[in-house]
């Protein structure tokens, strides 16, 4: 069981609860990296033309479309401080994004051609690949160190340990992510995973039906839940979460994902979007006020909750990417032993038919040397006020 508690950055807890669902949104807003400001582009080609290699524009930087998982929120934060500090100008890279409409359908619409980047997980990328080996994508840098895979449960409840939830109603939209590896997570805590009554439903109404009883836990990410269970008027020390990387499915979280072909033919482009977003990263982490000033500014509708962008925002600094292994690989990398324990527990519980190994995922030669990607010390980190 974790706790969340909104400190300082540094001092928040370590038993911090994180969970989450995953969200999905219509609608595409667009946004370059050459602008003084990240306004909404209204051209629609920049996110439809099929990608074979980048293209230059009129002044000579090359053009990089990226889709990220979800609604702009932020997550996104260190892609947008790279824009804004002009890093990836100066790597020569003009860069658009897209929001999202969920994991899966980011990698799938990156598989298509559709963009060149995409921010996703890469156990959903096992499945496009076991699928589409011939469309292969890869991982080039895992900013998130810690899938936010959660159960989540109001103490009311009474489940106070993940073993308690045998015999108990669990809510999930029916293509949940951590819903698709329950079965896995129940065989690491030790109880039949048919001990519980699934309850499906939109993912928008998931934490409603929590709150309002209708379940007794849901599953999800812990990055949207928490913010939508404290706006509903639930105290943080009201929830309990149990991680799965806490039992035994020690997962990373979203990585930077490119077609193996397009990293193929464009190695340069890929390493300099790597350097460049990684930069953003440091500095979000060093001062994540100013970040989150910076994604506020950038949401033209004025309808993003900055006490929700917030939670989230610490939850993912804390509980997900300032990690004593994100400290001794540098940001963006990954432990082969760790991560090859997941590709198997994903090929388990998936059903995969190709036997995937860490190569097969993940190419760390884009990623720029150790000693640029650091994490920041703790005494260069600012408090998230």
């Amino acid at each position: 069981m974790v706790k969340l508690q909104l400190s300082p950055l540094g001092r928040f807890s370590s038993s911090l609860l994180v969970a989450g669902s995953v969200l999905f949104f219509g609608g595409c807003a667009t946004q370059t990296a050459t602008s003084p400001s990240p306004s909404i582009a209204t051209s629609p080609t920049t996110a439809t033309a099929p990608s074979i290699a980048t293209s230059a524009n009129t002044t000579g930087q090359k053009n990089v479309r990226v889709s990220l998982a979800f609604l702009f929120q932020s997550l996104d934060a260190p892609l947008l401080v790279a824009i804004k500090k002009g890093y990836f100008t100066q790597e020569g890279l003009n860069v658009t994004y897209e929001r999202g409409t969920g994991n899966v359908a980011a990698i799938s619409n990156l598989g298509t051609g559709k963009f060149d980047i995409a921010f996703s997980d890469i156990y959903n990328t096992l499945e496009f690949n076991d699928k589409n080996p011939s469309e292969k994508i890869i991982a080039v840098a895992i900013p998130f160190n810690k899938a936010p895979f959660s159960i989540l449960t109001l103490k009311k409840n009474g489940i106070n340990e993940p073993k308690q939830l045998a015999g108990k109603k669990m809510g999930a939209p029916a293509g949940d992510g951590p819903r698709k590896l329950w079965p896995l997570f129940a065989k690491e805590i030790g109880i039949d995973p048919n001990s519980i009554e699934w309850v499906t439903m939109e993912p928008k109404l998931r934490e409603t039906f929590l709150v309002q009883g209708q379940v007794e836990a849901i599953s999800g990410f812990s990055t949207s839940a928490m913010p939508s269970i404290l706006k509903a008027g639930i105290k943080a020390e009201e929830v309990n979460i149990f991680y799965y990387n806490d039992f035994g499915l020690d997962f990373y979280g979203n990585g930077i994902l490119t077609k193996a072909s397009f990293a193929k033919e464009n190695p340069d482009t890929v390493k300099a979007f790597v350097r460049a977003y990684l930069k953003g990263l440091q500095d979000t982490i060093k001062d994540p006020e100013a970040a989150l000033d910076m994604v506020m500014a950038a949401d033209e509708s004025k309808l993003m909750d900055r006490n929700a962008e917030k939670v989230r925002l610490q939850i993912a600094l804390e509980k997900l990417m300032i990690t004593p292994e994100a400290e001794s690989l540098g940001l963006g990398g990954a432990s082969p032993e760790r991560l090859g324990k997941s590709i198997q527990q994903t090929v388990d519980g998936f059903q995969l038919k190709t036997k995937f190994k860490v190569e097969d995922i993940f190419d760390a030669s884009f990623l720029p040397a150790k000693e640029q990607r650091m994490m920041p010390t703790a005494a260069e980190r600012k408090a998230l006020k």
